[in-house]
């Protein structure tokens, strides 16, 4: 196992810099989760970590060794990509034996090697078989006992479960977090897909432009983002994040720094009938579109502030058009002109304040 430190590194491809000046520690048998839109650096991240890319400027540190001009084969890595890369003309067994035959590794230890994690990730029925005999789950297994009989220090696995069904991509990731227990080695994953990064990293750092937004445990992402990006970033529906100048005069009076106002779809409370709460923000709306998801119904819904995303675990409001909204403050965020989150912001309680819209 290894700690993994990068300490003030920088890539620039041609004149662009697409990782500026990026300090990061990755805990040593932490599962990393590196998370953001496309080109937002995730990926060259990871290159750089495994030396497979040569940074511009800064270090890189795998435990207490100094990698910066380390090869990649040197650096006790092991990666799994989406793609498999499985030699096609030889089975299961020859896959996971090729790396460890080229090591000179003795015929008995492979051997012994082979069986041990061919049994973790469940192949020992298909050593015989060959790639094109196995399904897409069972490849993305292959790939990783080749790389498991390395015994690296750190895994990496750069959106190795992009390829596979929506079912097989569940299944996976349950198969990999219990790999991960098991091991106890330091696994850095890399995806686009944020529902991934919620349920399997222990750790998450959120990038965007190559520059880290946030870097936290999964729910306190979720719960008490950074900034803008990260809010809208994290969570289906997306935060929904209204000007305060368009809802100033329907606000309680605040103190502190404000640009924007946000608050997490599930957070509002929908109802026929209409009610006064001092504590809560109570919007009127009108219901444009619903969509029932089987356990959640997503609505939107205009109001005089703007169009709003509301997520209800109750039984659809299908005969419903006018609605009320309530938003308790407590579950207000605050931001500043710059998009970063203000938690300084406190609210003077008054009298219940009632936004009228949609009607």
């Amino acid at each position: 196992m290894a700690e993994i430190i990068l300490r003030n590194v920088s890539k620039i491809f041609k004149d662009e810099e697409v990782i500026s000046d990026l300090n990061l520690t990755i805990r040593d048998g932490s599962f990393t989760v590196l998370v953001g839109p496309s080109g937002c650096g995730k990926s060259t991240t990871l290159r750089m970590i495994a030396g497979l890319e040569k940074q511009s400027s800064g270090e890189i540190w795998i435990g207490d060794q100094l990698v910066n001009d380390t090869p990649p084969g040197k650096r006790n890595i092991a990666m799994v990509f989406q793609n498999y890369a499985l030699y096609p003309t030889m089975t299961v067994r020859g896959n996971i034996e090729f790396g460890l035959i080229n090591k000179k590794v003795p015929k008995l230890e492979r051997e012994e090697l082979i069986k041990e994690i061919s049994e973790i990730v469940g192949l020992t029925d298909y050593l015989n078989k060959k790639p094109q005999q196995l399904s897409g789950g069972q490849r993305q297994r292959v790939a990783l006992a080749r790389a498991m009989v390395k015994k690296p220090k750190v895994f990496i696995l750069d959106e190795p479960l992009s390829n596979l069904d929506a079912k097989l991509r569940g299944q996976m990731r349950t198969e990999l977090i219990q790999l991960h227990k098991r091991l106890g080695t330091t696994f850095i994953y890399v995806t686009h897909d944020q529902v991934e990064a919620m349920s399997m990293g222990d750790e998450i750092v959120i990038l965007n432009k190559g520059e880290i937004q946030q870097k936290d445990s999964p729910m306190n992402v979720y719960h008490d983002p950074n900034n803008i990006f990260t809010a809208n970033f994290i969570g289906t529906p997306a935060m929904n994040i209204m000007d305060f100048e368009k809802m100033k005069n329907f606000l309680p009076a605040l103190n502190g720094d404000v640009k924007y106002v946000g608050f997490r779809p599930e957070h509002i409370q929908l109802s026929a009938a209409e009610k006064t709460d001092p504590h809560s923000i109570i919007l009127l709306g009108e219901i444009l579109t619903r969509e029932t998801l089987g356990a959640e119904t997503i609505y939107s819904v205009k109001t005089n502030a703007g169009m709003i995303n509301c997520k209800s675990f109750s039984e659809p409001v299908d005969r419903l058009r006018n609605v009320q909204l309530r938003i308790p403050h407590e579950k207000l965020y605050f931001f500043n002109y710059h998009g970063e989150r203000n938690r300084s912001v406190t609210i003077k309680h008054n009298e219940p304040v009632l936004i009228k819209g949609g009607r």
